[in-house]
């Protein structure tokens, strides 16, 4: 059988960030013709992994669906995983920093009308040194895109914040949101000082790219271990 396929986002009440995982998983199923595909949550909202792991026949594909590699991607899911006990689940790496994704930032900046203002990468934030140095990796492909610095300004965990990143540039700035979803943190950035806020990266068919690319990575892996088929 085709290992599933469980997408494992940081979680959200906000409808507008609900609609737009719910799109993502459409064009996932598209993308990936008689695969399961389903979406859990790492927190805040349910369905959650403890939730959609029984009800879901292994191998079971878990892609966390996050731009950095920090608390949640090292330390929180592979605890619920242990919790669950399931044996046939692969932790796929998470989505970012890729440049594809990248691309994506930029294609939402060209949406948002951006016209050659200094770019800031506009990032949750987190105060875990791995996902720090996930984003200064980000915003180092984003310097090579766009061949000039781009600094990275964090919305609520961590320094700097996004608008003093804003306020120390010496010309109008363009906001790179480094979200995969609307919510409270995109809402924020309109009250950070930047000329142009891009939308979250959001279903673009280059994020449903990536998902498959860290789907199939694990594939050849569950195979080894047994499994009776492959996509």
């Amino acid at each position: 059988m085709r290992p599933a396929l469980v997408v494992l986002a940081h979680g959200t009440g906000d409808a507008a960030g609900r609609n737009t995982w719910g799109r993502l998983l459409v064009g996932l199923r598209a993308a990936l013709p008689g695969v399961e595909v389903r979406l859990a949550y790492a927190g805040v909202a349910r369905p959650q992994l403890a939730d959609v792991l029984p009800r879901t026949a292994g191998p079971v594909v878990v892609v966390p669906a996050f731009l950095a590699a920090g608390f949640h991607v090292r330390v929180d899911v592979p605890g619920q995983l242990a919790a669950i006990g399931r044996e046939d689940v692969t932790l796929a790496e998470p989505l970012g920093p890729d440049p594809a994704l990248v691309d994506v930032a930029l294609a939402r900046l060209g949406e948002a009308a951006w016209r050659g203002q200094r770019v800031v990468l506009a990032a949750a934030g987190s105060t875990d040194p791995v996902a720090q140095e996930d984003l200064r990796t980000a915003a180092g492909i984003f310097a090579e895109r766009l061949g000039t610095p781009v600094p990275v300004g964090y919305i609520a965990g961590g320094a700097p914040r996004v608008a003093d990143v804003v306020a120390a540039q010496d010309r109008p700035v363009a906001l790179a949101t480094w979200l995969l979803a609307p919510g409270a943190f995109h809402r924020w950035l309109a009250d950070a000082g930047a000329e142009v806020v891009a939308e979250p990266l959001g279903e673009h068919d280059g994020v449903v790219d990536v998902v498959v690319d860290r789907y199939v990575r694990c594939v050849p892996a569950i195979a080894r271990g047994g499994s009776d088929g492959v996509p």
